[in-house]
């Protein structure tokens, strides 16, 4: 009886985790997506780069960090320095 309430107990562990992990990855695609449409403008962009980096757990900002240095590193250095001096 206990075996089986630890199993399902596990499973279900795992379906919430998975879905949990699911949703993170689309929110760190959803703050890519929304930096390269704000991209145009310094100000906007560096107020959702601080949203994102708010809300991304540890490796996603990462992620992001490293996606964000290869795709605007010549538009907002400046900018990408300043956010991420505290990662």
């Amino acid at each position: 009886m206990y075996f089986q309430c630890y199993n399902a107990g596990r499973a279900f562990f795992k379906s919430i985790f998975g879905v949990i992990f699911f949703s993170m990855k689309k929110m760190l695609n959803y703050f890519k997506s929304i930096l390269t449409r704000v991209s145009f403008d310094a100000k906007i962009f560096e107020k959702e780069l601080a949203k994102a980096i708010k809300s991304l757990i540890a490796e996603e900002v990462q992620e992001l960090k490293t996606w964000c240095y290869t795709t605007f590193v010549g538009q907002h250095e400046a900018i990408l320095d300043r956010c991420f001096v505290r990662v």
